[in-house]
């Protein structure tokens, strides 16, 4: 018979309980650990999460009171709340097990116990263990998951011929389980693709998860990932699920995945390679089965020839490439898009009677947009709160080419001030061709991109 996984602690000062105890739960536990000095207890609650603490109710020579017992019980109880501790007393005093049941004992035992009897009530205690803890994992991940089943999905905006590619390119992927690398520039809309593909894919009816991998630290990265279990690192206070977890029968959008280090790009490839992956912390292998959509504005092939990416990750993920053009090369969609933005935010702030005049919309027009539409987004809704009349006027949108907006950055001379105005008066000069831009900053693509990331242009 293969073994549970679960782990037991028995305390109790009767050497003979605890060899008999060990040789029967070891038959069907894992992890059986037994212990006969109370004093020791911190020590083991600090080793391990037990599934089952079977907890003697006297330790003093003569003392039939149970007290002992009971203040190890609040001690317990203290430190995890969620612990599952079964009192083993040889005196079947019931008022002791009432007692014990109040302060929050699962059940009790009656010494002498038949051996059945010891291992029906742990197994009894491991089931509930386990189906409340599976209950409070779900509820860990509850947030974050209604956090993105939950957002509304937004309909693509577009009239411009150069998108067509693209919405023939979500058509034939979307019913495939085919790995999808979406690139492009910051704000082209690179998360509503990788949703209008999954739902208009067969895992339509199962979660979408997001992970910005450009906001995870290196040392929270496989936590937030593959999720880990209490007491595996200091803050680790109960189980939590991974993102892959979560997605698991759906799809896993990893954004900016650019922004990896090489020892990360290790560690993500393993798990897709096998489609398995371990909580930190535990042994358990956890089967994947996930659609997994990439998405990044770094120059992911330039990195591979530099040694910064993995060229066997990106043959990994790019099994289609989608490639979102910048907003200045589709022209056709400005008006569309202000027009939905401006709808968006005059109901936002009830301002319906705001209205754009043809002087307006050509300076939108004629504007090259180097943060492409969270950038027109933001812009009009600025424009909505600070306006003065129900008409916009062209003073009205603060654009980057406006002397206005260079002011303060002009009389800084601090070092990281004047970088970020050079890079955006090359990129301005280059009309958003980044590659002619760092050519004229004497730097590489891949490094103009990521001071760019650093500085949120």
């Amino acid at each position: 018979m293969s073994k549970v996984e679960g782990k037991i602690l028995v305390l109790d000062d009767d050497q003979g309980v605890l060899f008999t105890a060990n040789m029967i739960l070891k038959q069907y536990f894992k992890t059986v650990i037994i212990e006969k000095d109370p004093a020791k207890l911190d020590f083991h609650l600090n080793q391990h999460e037990y599934d089952v603490i079977v907890l003697d109710m006297n330790f003093s020579y003569g003392l039939t009171s149970g007290k002992e017992g009971i203040k190890l019980l609040k001690k317990i109880l203290q430190k995890d709340p969620q612990a599952h501790i079964l009192m083993n007393t040889a005196y079947g005093d019931i008022d002791i097990a009432v007692e014990a049941m109040k302060e929050g004992a699962v059940d009790f035992l009656v010494k002498p116990w038949p051996k059945e009897k010891l291992l029906s009530t742990v197994q009894a205690v491991f089931e509930l263990s386990k189906s409340r803890k599976e209950l409070s994992q779900l509820k860990s991940g509850q947030k974050i998951l209604l956090h993105d089943q939950q957002r509304e999905f937004d309909e693509i905006i577009s009239e411009s011929p150069t998108m067509q590619p693209i919405f023939h390119a979500i058509e034939k992927v979307a019913k495939t389980d085919a790995n999808v690398l979406i690139l492009g520039e910051n704000g082209t809309g690179k998360e509503l693709i990788a949703r209008a593909i999954h739902h208009q894919s067969l895992r339509a009816d199962n979660n979408f998860i997001k992970v910005d991998l450009g906001a995870i630290s290196s040392s929270l990265f496989e936590s937030e990932l593959f999720g880990h279990v209490k007491g595996a690192f200091t803050d680790a206070k109960e189980d939590r699920l991974g993102r892959f977890e979560m997605a698991n029968n759906g799809t896993l959008f990893l954004d900016e995945i650019g922004n990896l280090t090489l020892s990360l790009q290790a560690k993500l490839l393993t798990a897709l390679q096998f489609k398995e992956i371990s909580r930190v912390g535990s042994s358990k292998v956890l089967p994947l089965n996930i659609r997994l959509i990439c998405a990044t504005n770094m120059p992911l092939y330039e990195m591979v020839k530099e040694h910064e990416f993995r060229q066997d990750l990106l043959y990994r993920i790019n099994t289609v490439e989608i490639i979102l053009p910048p907003l200045r090369n589709r022209k056709e969609d400005i008006a569309p898009l202000t027009k939905h933005f401006l709808a968006m935010y005059t109901k936002k702030y009830q301002k319906e009677k705001m209205r754009l005049n043809e002087t307006t919309l050509n300076k939108l027009l004629n504007y090259s947009w180097p943060g492409n539409i969270r950038e027109l987004q933001h812009v009009v809704e600025r424009a909505v709160i600070m306006a003065n009349s129900t008409v916009l006027v062209p003073e009205d949108f603060l654009l980057r080419d406006d002397a206005q907006t260079q002011a303060i950055s002009d009389q800084s001379f601090n070092m990281e001030d004047m970088e970020k105005v050079t890079i955006q008066n090359a990129v301005r000069k280059a009309g958003g061709n980044l590659t002619q831009a760092a050519k004229e900053l004497g730097l590489g693509r891949s490094t103009l991109y990521r001071k760019m990331t650093k500085y949120g242009l």
